[in-house]
């Protein structure tokens, strides 16, 4: 006997709700085959799953359109902010600059390593850094490191922590999103349920054939199993069998 099956995909939860909703709008009230307070709970959370729906969708299109965007900046802040660090140690390589310059802006003196520039927020935290430090050094009226100039890093700098802090927006927007869609499942779910247990309720005295294929019409799902659906198979290519062999022109 083949197994009722609930939705499981947001597509199929909105395709069993609407046939509902459409039936209990084309059917009087006395002939539906389920009550009228579930029909007013099917009219009132369909548009609010349609629009989470909607919100969902939209706001992961949105994060993904922007992110890359994001990605140029981030790269382009990394790209600068190494830079300015390179150009610094290469210039007390030269002698041009002495060792403890470089605790202007956080770094050991002893080393003539790049930081770790592989996270947002070690980014972030180093580009901080070098722009203070710089200003530090600048404000004792020493020397500007140029090629980059800290300014140019800065200006790349700020372009990243804009769009950084937008796509922050974006993600909370998103989860919020998926939070709201999440819990108006748990609802739909239940609706959805509880619709078609008094649908097939209304139609537990017909026969099991015709009683599934009422249900059906209200977009109940039918599932056969796989040795049912062999089970079918095999009758269905006897029944075939029996008409080719029964008609005039097969002799």
């Amino acid at each position: 006997m083949p197994y009722r099956r609930l939705p499981n995909t947001d597509s199929a939860r909105i395709k069993a709700i609407k046939i509902a909703h459409e039936k209990g709008n084309e059917i009087p009230p006395f002939k539906l085959a389920f009550s009228q307070s579930m029909f007013q709970r099917i009219k009132s959370t369909l548009p609010s799953f349609e629009n989470a729906i909607s919100e969902h969708k939209n706001s992961l299109n949105l994060h993904a359109d922007k992110n890359k965007e994001y990605q140029k900046r981030l790269k382009k802040a990394k790209l600068y902010i190494s830079h300015f660090i390179q150009v610094v140690d290469m210039a007390i390589t030269r002698g041009e600059l002495r060792s403890e310059i470089r605790n202007y802006y956080g770094l050991n003196e002893e080393e003539r390593k790049l930081p770790a520039l592989t996270t947002e927020e070690e980014i972030i935290s180093w580009g901080e850094n070098i722009i203070e430090g710089e200003k530090a050094r600048r404000s004792k009226g020493l020397a500007p490191i140029t090629n980059p100039t800290i300014a140019v890093v800065q200006v790349h700098y700020d372009n990243f922590i804009d769009a950084y802090n937008h796509q922050r927006s974006l993600k909370k927007r998103s989860s919020h999103a998926h939070e709201v869609l999440d819990s108006l499942r748990s609802s739909i779910d239940n609706i959805i349920q509880q619709t078609w247990n008094e649908i097939e309720d209304a139609y537990k005295d017909l026969p099991e054939e015709n009683r599934r294929e009422k249900c059906s019409n209200y977009g109940v799902v039918y599932v056969f199993r796989k040795n049912e659906l062999t089970g079918l198979n095999l009758f269905q290519s006897a029944q075939d069998g029996a008409t080719v062999r029964s008609s005039p022109l097969s002799s």
